[in-house]
């Protein structure tokens, strides 16, 4: 049997570069080798794509890119060709692709840029479609749509100077501190500031406006974060075992979700069953309203009342193998290379 070539795209011009090497090190290593043959294009923090051919090892420790391993390479958007273009010996050397997995956190990747290239290409994806990257990727619009859908969410404005802030005092008063001041198109928790008075406010939209050109201030959601891995398209839809985060304090920012120095996830989450599938059925809601498919990790508050309300929807959230996402599908029972295997076969089989 001929194996299917699935291109695995990693690192990129974001500042995520390095949780994208350590989710593309986990993908790759637990793809079926029998089926599959990944085919590793890298792009490095300048933005140069590569064919790398090297031990995925070298990707884990960002000593991919050397000339032993790597040869210029590019998608074509040319349909006819519906796969890569590899540069060597004044050569080009065109390779098909049945599918290509973004493994890419972030601008430049999450965001639906490359998933653009790939649909222009005609080559399926593995995940969400350019819309529905593009608008999870934009805090407010996604609020938006999943509020117009029924969803609760919190209540929030965006700016899209920092000269706007001192017009804007008043409402960030009238929602109270403390506030989440956040780039509107950013993850991994970067810019992010929890902001207490009015005082720390400046220098919170200044620190968010250095990774996108608006900020959006939220009003900070007392409870907890729970969230939901769900993988498929239309109605069919695999719904992970809910997890929940536990913080001593603070907020879930870049430290913790790396690092959990002092917070935990639990999966499930400790609420009641009736609960755990309320939440279900809320992430699905999410996921069909903002256009998802393939898969994505639906993220939402939990008040202490029991009130569910959206927070993000991360369509390329962390693929390690002890990442949220992973783990919630594993604890329903799908351990992780079934994941990546079912991931494959949907965009394969996809119509």
């Amino acid at each position: 049997m001929q194996k299917q070539q699935i291109a695995v795209i990693f690192g990129g011009c974001s500042p995520e570069y390095e949780v994208s090497l350590k989710s593309a090190y986990s993908v790759i290593t637990h793809m079926d080798n029998a089926i599959y043959e990944p085919i590793l294009l890298g792009i490095t923090r300048a933005g140069a794509w590569f064919l790398f051919s090297g031990a995925p090892e070298k990707i884990l420790d960002d000593t991919w890119q050397n000339s032993d391993d790597c040869l210029p390479a590019i998608i074509s958007p040319d349909r006819n060709t519906r796969g890569a273009l590899i540069f060597a010996q004044g050569k080009v050397k065109a390779v098909q692709l049945h599918a290509a997995m973004p493994v890419l956190h972030g601008k430049y990747g999450e965001d639906g840029t490359v998933q653009g290239l790939l649909e222009l290409a005609g080559i399926p994806i593995v995940g969400c479609n350019v819309l529905a990257s593009a608008l999870c990727m934009d805090k407010d619009r996604a609020h938006k749509m999943a509020a117009a859908a029924g969803i609760r969410v919190p209540s929030s404005f965006t700016i899209a100077d920092p000269a706007e802030l001192a017009a804007h005092l008043g409402q960030a008063e009238r929602l109270g501190y403390p506030l989440f001041v956040k780039p509107v198109r950013a993850g991994s928790s970067y810019g992010i500031t929890k902001v207490s008075n009015e005082d720390q406010l400046s220098d919170a939209v200044h620190l968010a406006f250095q990774y996108d050109d608006a900020v959006i201030i939220e009003e900070t959601i007392t409870g907890f974060e729970v969230g939901c891995a769900v993988l498929g398209s239309g109605r069919d839809l695999i719904v992970g075992e809910v997890d929940e985060i536990e913080l001593a304090g603070g907020f879930f920012d870049y430290k913790e979700k790396y690092t959990l120095a002092t917070s935990a996830i639990h999966v499930p989450a400790r609420v009641s069953p009736q609960k755990a599938d309320e939440i279900k059925e809320t992430a699905k809601a999410i996921y069909h309203a903002l256009g998802c498919g393939g898969f994505a990790r639906v993220d939402m508050f939990l008040t202490p009342a029991g009130e569910i309300l959206f927070n993000e929807v991360n369509t390329i959230p962390g693929f390690t193998t002890h990442s949220r996402y992973p783990n919630m599908l594993k604890a329903a029972g799908m351990p992780f290379e079934q994941v990546i295997r079912t991931l494959i076969e949907q965009a394969v089989n996809a119509k």
